[in-house]
């Protein structure tokens, strides 16, 4: 026992530390993966080693070496930073260490677990009594949701996919758009399916509802014969539509109405990718970007991202909760079943943290307004960022800033990547390159809660010394 706390004692030092130090330290890391096992020590001990001591040579050997994820002027990918609430949530799930796939065994974390899935129904505006399961990220919910709308699919076609599989079933048609993230085409294949048909978009990346309505009417078999895995009486193949709630460059939403009324009268099951964007929803200034969304059949977003919870934590809500225990439901003669459902119900690992506490902490700390007021204040930073490059000679903001997202050029694809180089080897910010709509691109990813206006002016001072020929 005094082993553990004084390692327990250790690890919150150098964790406070370590937050201590964002807001002035370089955002890149300092020391290679070479150096970094050397200071580890490559070699496994012949003995034990008393655990304070692990702690301190875990936190000194490995600090050199960690990218400043957390801090205010991290913008390269879609990741939030910790709510202090939901940091200390999390130490305490590690602490707890909860078996969390049955209500009879964990009563505390399947409570956590139903209050968080009620409150963010409530405040994405998605259908009452959908399913809510909590996996690893968003790559995963996308995975869950889509397992649910192949398997639902297909049963409508006659196919029962759980006992007869996907060989020899009728083909299911996937319909995205042609700038989604790349996590879908992930799931679909971890899921059998292949490789989705491609519908076209516009500029900023949403999906063109005619072109959707186009793809959805080529459908059946050529000259009244039917081909291998087609409906053998000609009708509709089972079809999924996939569309996206912010897409990663522009951050620009699908027209949701348009789009899920077409799918809808062909009898499609509609699934939105809102990694980061379907937080749109929470805020009464941005809420008309997801206009129609919840008439879709299932939704996954990522808690980690605009949330600000600590990984992992995606979300995969699906309108008919049945459709989801279909698909990812298990049952074992020495698992405890509830009649009520239990969470393994509703995601594919049996082993996992548990999720719902720190959202639940998160959601608890910052209520209805403090989310809104989140959504809203990154919203702003990514306005001010557009505003600050825009003034800066040769750059131009390429997309229509309307969440968090920003796509910036400097003139030429040669000059960005220098541009992009050198901000990375200043330290003060880091933003990452990308390549969208056939250029090369600074792209800006505002996701963190503890981004202030100082960070992002310093950021923007950093952009432009790089910029400066």
């Amino acid at each position: 026992m005094d082993a553990r706390e004084e390692a327990l004692r250790r690890a919150y030092g150098h964790a406070a530390r370590w937050l201590a130090s964002l807001d002035d330290r370089p955002v890149p890391a300092r020391a290679s993966v070479e150096e970094i096992v050397g200071a580890l020590g490559a070699g496994l001990p012949d003995g034990p080693s008393p655990p304070s001591d692990v702690v301190d040579l875990l936190a000194t050997a490995c600090e050199p070496g960690l990218t400043a994820f957390p801090s205010g002027r991290f913008y390269g990918f879609v990741v939030g930073g910790t709510e202090p609430a939901a940091l200390a949530a999390d130490w305490l799930v590690s602490a707890w260490d909860q078996n969390c796939v049955m209500r009879a065994v964990s009563p505390a974390y399947a409570a956590a677990e139903d209050v968080a899935g009620v409150w963010l129904l409530d405040l994405l505006g998605l259908p009452g009594g959908s399913a809510v399961g909590f996996t690893t990220g968003a790559t995963m919910a996308n995975f869950t949701c889509l397992a649910a709308g192949r398997d639902a699919v297909l049963r409508r076609a006659g196919r029962d996919v759980a006992h007869d599989g996907l060989a020899g079933g009728p083909a299911v048609r996937v319909l995205v758009g042609e700038d989604r993230h790349m996590a879908v085409d992930l799931a679909l294949r971890y899921l059998g399916l292949g490789g989705p048909e491609p519908v076209a978009a516009d500029g900023q990346g949403r999906i063109v509802p005619e072109a959707l309505r186009s793809a959805l009417a080529d459908d059946g078999p050529a000259d009244g014969e039917p081909a291998d895995g087609e409906p053998a009486d000609g009708g509709r193949s089972p079809t999924i539509v996939v569309l996206q709630a912010g897409d990663i460059h522009s951050g620009a939403f699908d027209p949701f109405a348009d789009t899920i009324r077409a799918a809808r009268a062909s009898d499609a099951w509609v699934h939105v990718d809102g990694a980061f964007g379907l937080w749109a929803a929470t805020s009464p200034r941005y809420a008309h970007l997801t206009a129609g969304c919840a008439d879709a059949d299932s939704w996954a977003t990522d808690a980690h991202k605009t949330l600000n919870v600590p990984y992992d934590c995606g979300l995969a809500i699906v309108r008919d909760p049945s459709a989801l225990r279909a698909a990812m439901g298990l049952r074992g003669d020495y698992l405890i079943q509830d009649e009520h459902g239990d969470p393994i119900d509703k995601v594919p690992e049996l082993s996992r943290r548990g999720r719902a506490f720190t959202v639940w902490a998160a959601l608890r700390s910052l209520g209805r307004s403090g989310v809104a007021d989140l959504v809203e204040r990154l919203c702003r930073h990514a306005s001010a960022f557009a505003t600050g490059i825009a003034g800066i000679d040769g750059a131009t903001v390429l997309n229509d800033v309307v969440f968090t997202q920003v796509c910036a050029e400097f003139g030429s694809d040669e000059r960005t990547e220098r541009v992009i180089d050198r901000l990375l080897a200043d330290g003060t910010a880091w933003i990452s390159g990308s390549t969208w709509r056939g250029r090369r691109v600074m792209r800006i990813s505002v996701s963190n809660w503890s981004t202030t206006d100082e960070d992002v002016a310093r950021a923007l001072t950093a952009i432009r010394r790089a910029s400066a020929d």
